[in-house]
C-alpha cells in the first residue's frame, strides 16, 4: 500500500512538471522602474498589493513605455492580458527564484504575440552543407569568468522590433566577433542584408537556398537559422556595414546588396559540441558564438540569474553568447549559480541593459543544444 501511494505521488509530480512545461510553452498570455512582481524581501501583502492593484500600475506602464492602443476596446483588451502576465510573472518568480522576474515592455502582449513578433529561429531548417563540427580544444587552462565585452569584440545592444529576425542579430554578433579577432576592428554589420538577401538568386550565379525547400530557407521577419545566415554570407562573399545597409525591421523588399561595399567575410564556420566546457573554451578562442534558446521566460525577466526549474529545450530564439560567469547571487537558493552571458536583440530597455543571464551545467533552456562559431577572414590580425 505504500509502495502504491508513493508511486502515485511520483506519477502526479511528473504529470505537473510537463502540464507546467507545456503550459510555458502553449498558454496565450528603458529600465527597472516597474516594480518586479516579487522583490526579494517583499511580503506577501506587497505582491497582493501588485496585482490587487494591476490598474494603476497599468497605467505607469502604458506612460513608461509609451504605449498606444487604437481604442478604448484594445485599451481594454491589453489590461486584460497585462493583469494575466503579473500572475504568469508571479508564476516565473517562484519557479525561477535566481532571478527577477515582472513588468517589462512585453506585458501587454499575449505569449503567442510575443513568440510570433520578438523570437523567429526556425529549428527546423536544414543543417548548411558546410558546417563542419568544431574540434576538440584543451579546456584545462579557462579562465574562471571572461566576457568579451571587455575585451571590444561586441557591439552595442540592437534592437529587432517587432520581427521575427533574431537569427540574423545572432549570426552578425558572432560574425562582428569574429571579424574583430582577425582584423582588429569593431565593425556593426548589417542584419537587414540577411533580411532582405538570406533567400534569393543574386545574378543567377548561386542558389542562397532551393526555393522549392522551404527547410533550407532562412525567411527574413518568418525566422530563420544562424548556420543558414553564415552559409548566405560565405557564398555571398560577406556583409555590409549596418550604416551601409541599415536596418528597418520589414521584410520583402528587394535585395540591395553592393559587393562593393563588403564589411566582413566568413572563412569557415562550425557547429559546437553540447559539452559546456568545450561551448566555454569555443567561446574564450573563437570569440561570441551564435545559439539557439527557448525564451519561456524571457517575457517577464527583468534581471538576476535565470535558471528555471522547468524549461522546455524546444529552441526558438537566436541570442549571442558573450561571455560566462563563476559566481552569480542567487540569494533564494543560498549559493552562487555559474552562469552564461546572453546578448539579445530587444534593445536596452529589456533585461539587464538588453542582456540575460541564465545559468551553466543545466543546459537550461536548452541554450547548450545549439551553438556555432563562425570565423572571419583574416586581414591585419587583432593584438592580443
Amino acid at each position: 500500500m505504500e509502495f502504491s501511494s508513493r508511486f502515485v505521488l511520483l506519477i502526479l509530480l511528473s504529470t505537473t512538471a510537463v502540464v507546467l512545461a507545456y503550459t510555458e510553452e502553449s498558454i496565450e498570455t528603458q529600465d527597472l522602474l516597474i516594480r518586479q512582481v516579487v522583490p526579494e524581501s517583499s511580503s506577501s501583502n506587497q505582491l497582493d498589493d501588485l496585482i490587487l492593484n494591476a490598474e494603476h500600475h497599468f497605467s505607469n506602464f502604458v506612460k513608461e513605455f509609451g504605449k498606444v492602443y487604437a481604442d478604448i476596446e484594445e485599451h481594454a483588451y491589453r489590461l486584460k492580458v497585462f493583469k494575466k502576465n503579473l500572475l504568469r510573472a508571479k508564476r516565473h518568480q517562484k519557479f525561477d527564484p535566481s532571478a527577477v522576474h515582472g513588468i517589462t515592455k512585453f506585458s501587454d502582449l499575449t505569449p503567442r504575440e510575443f513568440k510570433r513578433n520578438y523570437l523567429g529561429l526556425r529549428r527546423k531548417l536544414d543543417l548548411p552543407s558546410d558546417a563542419n563540427q568544431a574540434p576538440i580544444l584543451p579546456t584545462k587552462d579557462l579562465p574562471t569568468d571572461f566576457d568579451w565585452r571587455d575585451h571590444g569584440a561586441v557591439t552595442g545592444v540592437k534592437n529587432q522590433g517587432t520581427c521575427g529576425s533574431c537569427w540574423s542579430f545572432s549570426a552578425t554578433g558572432a560574425l562582428e566577433g569574429a571579424n574583430f579577432l582577425a582584423t582588429g576592428k569593431l565593425v556593426s554589420l548589417s542584419e537587414q542584408q540577411l533580411v532582405d538577401c538570406d533567400h534569393v538568386v543574386r545574378n543567377r550565379s548561386f542558389l542562397i537556398c532551393d526555393a522549392e525547400s522551404p527547410s533550407s530557407c532562412d525567411a527574413g521577419c518568418g525566422g530563420g537559422l544562424m548556420t543558414s545566415a553564415f552559409e548566405y554570407t560565405l557564398k555571398a562573399g560577406g556583409l555590409e556595414k549596418e550604416e551601409d545597409y541599415p536596418y528597418t525591421g520589414k521584410d520583402r523588399g528587394p535585395c540591395k546588396f553592393d559587393k562593393t561595399k563588403i564589411a566582413a567575410s566568413v572563412s569557415n564556420f562550425s557547429v559546437v559540441s553540447l559539452d559546456e566546457e568545450q561551448i566555454a573554451a569555443n567561446l574564450v578562442q573563437h570569440g561570441p558564438l551564435a545559439v539557439g534558446i527557448n525564451a519561456a521566460w524571457m517575457q517577464t525577466y527583468i534581471g538576476g540569474v535565470s535558471c528555471p526549474y522547468i524549461c522546455t529545450h524546444r529552441l526558438n530564439h537566436g541570442v549571442l553568447l558573450v561571455g560566462y560567469g563563476s559566481a552569480g547571487h542567487a540569494p533564494l537558493r543560498m549559493k552562487d549559480v555559474p552562469y552564461w552571458i546572453i546578448k539579445n536583440s530587444w534593445g536596452e530597455s529589456w533585461g539587464e541593459k538588453g542582456y540575460y543571464k541564465i545559468c551553466r551545467g543545466h543546459n537550461a533552456c536548452g541554450v547548450d543544444s545549439m551553438v556555432s562559431s563562425v570565423a572571419a577572414i583574416h586581414t591585419t590580425p587583432a593584438k592580443p
